[in-house]
């Protein structure tokens, strides 16, 4: 590390630990700058969140301090106008890839941060939770979550040419699994990739595929050995991270027309003979099943994450509203109508933040490399975690951005008071990656030990 980059470090923090000028460390970020920013105390500012932040490492609130300083350059009127306009929030991508935030759960020899997916998880309720809502995280979401299985599963030469531009900014990457035919049977995609000279040739369809229209990259799912052929509907199926190029013959993309996170398009994907090289294929052929799972577990967490700032964000809007709107002589946050539900919502979003980071520790604690590893935490484990942690706070944000829209009214129903947007857009995680009652049939069979009930 550089004397000028040291100095700049030092300056930062001693900038921080004073009242009237304090900024966090937002300095392009790898684990051992991050250190060195937080060494430091956080206080209370004037314009407190409401998420009770007690327990959280010092990493964890230097990452969330960062973030919210780089998103408080996007206001309100910023997200709305991109949501109705429908245009894609590059101005935010770049800034955060600036800073090196893309990279946050990557490697640091990659030019990663070398954190954990607690701290990215972080990262992204934080943008939501600035007002960014479920558009601003999902602009960089697959660029954090999917890269997971290629880091981990990917040859050194693979990760060093794959990874590095995803994590500058100049690549995109978005993830390739979700069927029009399939949905949630994932076992039963039909997109396949045939071996052909010294690639594969890919024909099939993709859908609901968040940045088609700006990546440069696809994580893609699709079999290479027939469903009747396999002894098991887990095998066969290999991972891939391709080209994305929608100029070239083979691929096309149609963007989907939603209800929400308009700043983001949603696609569907068509294949027809798309030439990829052998080099695409990530681990061995036929285990693709086994790898992306560890980029679905992560992204159950970092949706998790985004669900809880979406809910605190719709929660301070209400709350302000409540103590500002005189009705009857007297502020309508006064009575208990209002008070209660509001109070609710709270304490289901806390309730679901204890296990989102719990979810989001054993991921990480999973693996051998992680310094605070534990060997009896199972694959099993992390897969329920994740899943719950997923349900519980997407439930717990849509309870928020509903009675948040209720308690302001017609105000609620106003695109300027932005909870409208928000409504919009917490279905998201009530439906994707996987709905609430597949994530209850998982527990209902797995953990409680019941019949299979699909």
């Amino acid at each position: 590390m550089s004397r000028s980059l040291i100095s700049s470090i030092r300056a930062a923090s001693r900038l921080a630990v004073a009242p009237t000028t304090r900024r966090p460390c937002i300095l392009p970020i790898t684990k051992t700058r991050l250190n060195q920013c937080s060494s430091r105390p956080f206080s209370v500012t004037a314009h407190r969140r409401l998420m009770e932040t007690s327990g959280f490492s010092e990493e964890q609130m230097t990452v969330r301090e960062a973030i919210l300083k780089i998103c408080s350059n996007f206001d309100d009127d910023y997200w709305m106008e991109h949501d109705q306009t429908e245009t894609y929030p590059h101005e935010l991508h770049a800034a955060l890839a600036k800073d090196g935030w893309i990279g946050i759960a990557l490697p640091e020899d990659l030019g990663g941060a070398g954190l954990g997916i607690a701290e990215a998880t972080m990262m992204m309720q934080s943008i939501a939770e600035s007002g960014a809502g479920l558009a601003g995280a999902q602009s960089i979401h697959a660029n954090v979550y999917a890269t997971q299985p290629v880091s981990k599963f990917a040859t050194p030469d693979q990760r060093e040419r794959f990874l590095k531009k995803i994590i500058s900014g100049e690549w995109r990457t978005c993830f390739g699994v979700t069927e029009p035919n399939t949905g949630l049977e994932t076992l039963k995609l039909k997109t396949t990739a045939t071996k052909e000279g010294n690639g594969y040739s890919v024909s099939g369809q993709k859908i609901w595929i968040s940045s088609a229209q700006v990546a440069t990259k696809m994580v893609l799912l699709a079999r290479t050995t027939p469903l009747e052929e396999v002894t098991k509907p887990s095998e066969g199926l290999s991972m891939f991270y391709v080209d994305f190029d929608l100029s070239q013959p083979g691929l096309e993309a149609k963007r989907i027309k939603k209800m929400g996170g308009r700043a983001v398009d949603a696609n569907q994907v068509f294949f027809d003979n798309y030439k990829i090289p052998q080099d695409a294929l990530i681990g061995k052929e036929g285990q693709g099943f086994k790898i992306i799972l560890h980029g679905m577990n992560a992204e159950r967490c970092l949706l998790a994450g985004e669900a809880l700032g979406l809910g605190y964000a719709a929660l301070k809007k209400s709350t302000d509203y409540a103590r500002d709107r005189v009705v009857f002589s007297r502020p309508i946050g006064q009575n208990q109508a209002i008070q209660h539900p509001l109070a609710d919502a709270y304490m289901h979003l806390e309730a679901a933040k204890l296990a989102t980071y719990h979810a989001a520790s054993l991921y990480d604690r999973s693996f051998p490399d992680h310094p605070k590893h534990d060997p009896s935490i199972t694959t099993h484990a992390v897969g329920v975690a994740c899943n719950s942690a997923k349900y519980l706070a997407a439930e717990a944000a849509f309870t928020a951005c509903e009675r948040s829209v209720m308690s302001m009214g017609g105000m609620g129903y106003a695109a300027e008071y932005h909870v409208e947007r928000y409504m919009r857009e917490c279905f998201v995680p009530r439906i994707a990656p996987v709905s609430r009652e597949m994530i209850m049939n998982f527990v209902g069979e797995k953990v409680l030990k019941l019949p299979r009930s699909y």
